[in-house]
């Protein structure tokens, strides 16, 4: 039934956000969810950034462990 949403759709949508909001109130709401999405991809990154950090971390922790243990037991 909805495979599609076509010009005619997508132009009745709009309408209607003019209706429900006004004109002068449109921009205002686009500019506002543009900043909220810059902002949830920002923390996004840093949250990808600490998790890539930990990573890093956590690996040369185990390296330095193990290089550690294989020395002691050649002895």
């Amino acid at each position: 039934m909805f495979t599609r949403i076509g010009p005619v759709e997508i132009l009745l949508v709009l309408i209607v956000l003019l209706l429900l909001f006004g004109a002068k109130r449109i921009p205002e709401i686009a500019r506002s969810l543009g900043k909220s999405l810059k902002e949830f991809r920002t923390g996004l990154k840093e949250v990808d950034d600490l998790n890539t950090e930990k990573k890093t971390d956590t690996s040369a922790r185990i390296e330095k462990d193990t290089e550690n243990n294989s020395g002691g037991k050649d002895e």
